[in-house]
């Protein structure tokens, strides 16, 4: 069962949100807030697998929010959950730690498997947001990936770990990180959801 905290203020939203994923007896829905502090509060009183998160809040933003629920000793998943797909929206909300990103237009089911996919490790990011990103990460000067870093991002964004990819690709778990510390100083980032986004177009 996978346990989720759910924040936004809209309450026909919640509504909505709340209907979807009860047609889904692996998903259960243990908090709603309605503010960032109601979310980051129920975070900790939950102890949730997974913070379903609007990104514009009463008193505290997504990125914000993020980040206090990502300090907490027990930190959950954070799947930002919007109507907003600017680079200004999208790329704090990465920076700050997010897991993925997805349009409130997703399908009802595409939401209930990133539910599922975030949970386990996997970055997910709604196409249009993840172009955006991209294509602001990559302004000016395009990156040049091996074709060995671009196998480990696509690993990276299937969920696994760096042992996961070493075992994958018959090389070393310190060649991985090494690999990671690389594409990190290409794509101006620093983890691992924001490289997947940055090489978005060569994945």
């Amino acid at each position: 069962m996978i346990r989720i905290v759910m924040a936004d203020d809209h309450p026909m939203v919640r509504e909505g949100i709340r209907s979807i994923l009860a047609r889904h007896a692996d998903l259960d829905i243990v908090a709603e807030a309605s503010s960032g502090a109601e979310a980051v509060a129920a975070v900790r009183e939950q102890v949730p697998d997974l913070l379903l998160l609007d990104l514009r809040m009463p008193d505290m933003n997504g990125p914000e929010v993020t980040k206090r629920v990502l300090s907490l000793q027990q930190a959950p998943k954070v799947l930002i959950l919007t109507t907003y797909d600017s680079d200004t929206d999208i790329l704090p909300a990465i920076e700050a730690g997010a897991n993925g990103y997805l349009l409130k237009d997703v399908e009802p089911a595409v939401l209930a498997q990133a539910i599922r996919d975030t949970v386990s490790g996997r970055t997910v990011l709604d196409p249009q947001a993840a172009q955006v990103m991209a294509t602001s990460l990559q302004a000016g000067p395009q990156p040049t990936l091996s074709q060995q870093e671009v196998q480990v991002l696509r690993l990276a964004a299937q969920g696994l770990t760096n042992r996961q990819i070493a075992g994958r690709l018959f090389i070393s778990e310190t060649t991985v990180k090494t690999y990671f510390s690389r594409l990190f100083a290409k794509l101006g980032v620093s983890d691992r959801t924001a490289a997947v986004a940055a090489a978005y177009d060569l994945l």
